[in-house]
């Protein structure tokens, strides 16, 4: 079915599922859009599920927009949900859901599991896969402070939940179905030192936090739980930061018992914690960044190396559990102002015989992809980029194809963060695909016709808004483009 010749809404999430034991029957992409998830069947793009159903409505969409917008005045607090029902939220029939947007999702290491927030509602949801590809939520938490990264433990036993207060969570995956109890006294066990120091924090704002912490700390109420303890689910504060944070990462190793939690924060530091039940230990940090970080990126096939990137011109690799750095790796020629919005790492399988290690970098408002090959000492080699019709979105690789899957933004103009395109293209491009070229020094990559990208690009998504002055299409600009944010001011700001 070819969708109307409309700006459509573009993926904000892709993540290819893997068939596996236990879980889905066959390869799947699970994708978020607006305020919908979807599934699609990986080998034809054939649409499977679309959750939550009761948003799938575009006159139902229409009639609630005004109402809507009254709702965005609203104090979060008041819109979060706490139904587990299927359906949007748990509200009535032909209403929206209480969010605009599904910025994370996450797949367990089973796939078995999606582990998605939904934005407005800072609404934690948890979904099994069903053989059929068919979306179950079986749980939603609503968090007192908006998540800016979610993991899942390797055993799929936790969720890991960094949140813009700075504060480390973690979650039971599956919610026990005994009733959750409040502890009603703190433990004293929990009353611990403020992590951060006069090394570790610079600008004048966040020295006069550090100093209020420790003024807490002397007094007995800094770490006490008491305050954090009024969510209704089973939790439990692993570490905080005094800045925001802006991403998270779990990394355990095959001969090794331990594990850790690398968490990014806006004041340019990565901090290296044990993982749960020692969580307050901090093993190290790694320094060397002059700006916010955005993105943490661990490969698989070699987690003692981290890349890192975010309002710098450059990357940085890292030996992290030394907290030492490898290279230095310049994006762009010039001093000009960049925000990375993703790194991703993947073993694509380029020949029977063959696998490239391969990171890439997406820069915030760019229709490039950069891209990089992973050397065996952990330094990254400059390759051709990618060349796509809009602004790169997110990236999920197929790897026992050697291809991946670039969600691209068909509604801004190429290149832009604030133009939206005056009018559609005559079939929506929400998907593109690259594969390496065979039998070619370092990597070429060319552009391929996969079935999963013709179907899901002429099935669209939903309607963007059609309004030019319309407080949708501003909110939704930001919801995409919103890491510029996190770039402190030049005026009144003393780092």
């Amino acid at each position: 079915m070819d969708v109307d010749p409309q700006l459509q809404l573009p993926f904000h999430c892709v993540r290819f599922v893997e068939q596996r034991q236990g879980g889905a029957s066959q390869d799947l992409l699970i994708a978020s859009a607006g305020r919908k998830l979807y599934s699609y069947a990986a080998d034809s793009g054939r649409r499977l599920a679309v959750w939550p159903q009761d948003a799938n409505n575009a006159e139902t969409v229409k009639e609630n927009e005004a109402e809507q917008e009254s709702k965005d005045q609203e104090p979060p607090g008041k819109k979060r949900k706490t139904d587990t029902s299927n359906s949007a939220g748990g509200k009535k029939p032909n209403s929206l859901p209480d969010w605009t947007h599904i910025p994370i999702l996450t797949i367990s290491p089973t796939g078995k599991y999606v582990v998605a927030l939904t934005a407005e509602d800072k609404c934690i949801r948890v979904f099994q896969i069903a053989e059929d590809g068919s979306l179950e939520q079986l749980s939603d938490r609503g968090m007192p402070k908006r998540p800016c990264a979610l993991a899942v433990t390797g055993d799929e036993s936790t969720i890991l939940c960094a949140d813009k207060f700075g504060d480390v969570y973690s979650l039971p995956l599956i919610p026990s179905e005994k009733p959750y109890v409040a502890p009603k006294e703190p433990r004293q066990a929990k009353t611990v030192q403020p992590a951060a120091s006069n090394l570790t924090v610079h600008s004048k704002r966040n020295l006069a936090s550090l100093e209020q912490q420790m003024m807490l700390y002397k007094q007995g109420k800094w770490g006490n739980s008491e305050e954090k303890s009024s969510l209704g689910f089973e939790h439990q504060l692993l570490l905080g930061h005094v800045s925001l944070l802006t991403d998270l990462a779990y990394v355990s190793f095959p001969d090794s018992k331990r594990s850790y939690i690398l968490t990014a924060d806006r004041d340019e530091h990565v901090r290296v914690s044990r993982g749960p039940p020692q969580a307050h230990i901090i093993e190290n940090y790694c320094l060397g960044h002059t700006s916010f970080i955005t993105k943490l990126c661990i490969p698989a096939w070699a987690p003692q190396y981290l890349v890192t990137g975010g309002g710098d011109n450059y990357l940085l690799v890292w030996n992290w559990s030394e907290g030492r750095v490898l290279q230095k790796v310049p994006l762009v020629a010039d001093n000009s102002e960049i925000v990375v919005r993703n790194i991703w790492a993947t073993a694509l399988q380029t020949s029977p015989l063959e696998t490239s290690k391969v990171i890439l970098v997406g820069i915030d408002g760019s229709p490039s992809l950069l891209c990089f090959s992973q050397e065996a000492d952990g330094t990254l080699k400059e390759q051709g980029s990618i060349s796509v019709s809009g602004n790169v979105i997110d990236v999920t690789p197929i790897e026992k194809s050697g291809t991946i899957v670039v969600a691209v933004d068909d509604v801004h103009n190429a290149g832009s963060i604030q133009e939206w395109r005056t009018a559609p293209t005559s079939q929506p491009v929400l998907l593109e695909s690259f594969r390496v070229k065979p039998d070619t020094q370092g990597l070429v990559w060319e552009p391929v016709t996969e079935p999963l990208v013709a179907t899901i690009n002429s099935e669209g998504t939903s309607q963007a808004p059609t309004d030019a002055e319309s407080k949708q299409r501003s909110n939704f600009s930001e919801a995409l483009y919103g890491l510029k944010n996190l770039r402190k001011m030049r005026m009144g700001e003393d780092d």
